[in-house]
C-alpha cells in the first residue's frame, strides 16, 4: 500500500499559535497577503497565487477566517498603520500609503471604522498616553 499525499482540500496538520489547523490554501492565501500587504492586492491576485478560483477563495476565506477578504486585508493594514502612527516623523498620508492603502480617504474611513478615531486623533491620544508612562 502506498502513502497518500495530502491534497489542498485537506487541513494542515500543524496548528499555529494554538489555533485549530486551517486548510492549506487559506494558510497560503493569508501568508501571501502578509507578504504583499503594502502592494495593491486583490482577491484575484491572491487566488492566482494559491491556484484557486477567486469566488471559491472568497467563500472559503470567509468561512475559515470569519472575515471577508477585503476586511481581512484592511484590518491587517490598520494594525500596521497603528504602529507607524507612533512615529511622529511620518505624516498621516505617508503612513496610509506605506501600509498599502490606495487613497488617503480610504485610509481615514477604514481607520475611523476600526478604531473609532481618525488617524490624527488616534496619534494625539497615543502621544498623550505615552507621556503618562
Amino acid at each position: 500500500m502506498t502513502a497518500r499525499r495530502p491534497s489542498d482540500v485537506q487541513f494542515r496538520n500543524v496548528a499555529h499559535n494554538g489555533h485549530p489547523a486551517e486548510p492549506r490554501d487559506i494558510w497560503q492565501a493569508r501568508r501571501f497577503i502578509e507578504q504583499h500587504l503594502t502592494e495593491d492586492i486583490s482577491l484575484t491576485k491572491v487566488a492566482n497565487a494559491v491556484r484557486i478560483n477567486p469566488t471559491h477563495l472568497s467563500e472559503k476565506f470567509k468561512h475559515v477566517t470569519g472575515s471577508k477578504f477585503v476586511d481581512y486585508v484592511a484590518r491587517n493594514r490598520f494594525e500596521n498603520a497603528r504602529k507607524l502612527l507612533e512615529d511622529f516623523d511620518l505624516r498621516v498620508s505617508e503612513t496610509a500609503f506605506a501600509v498599502g492603502f490606495q487613497s488617503l480617504s480610504q485610509f481615514n474611513r477604514v481607520f475611523k471604522k476600526l478604531s473609532g478615531k481618525s488617524p490624527t486623533d488616534y496619534r494625539g491620544s497615543e502621544a498623550r498616553r505615552q507621556k503618562r508612562h
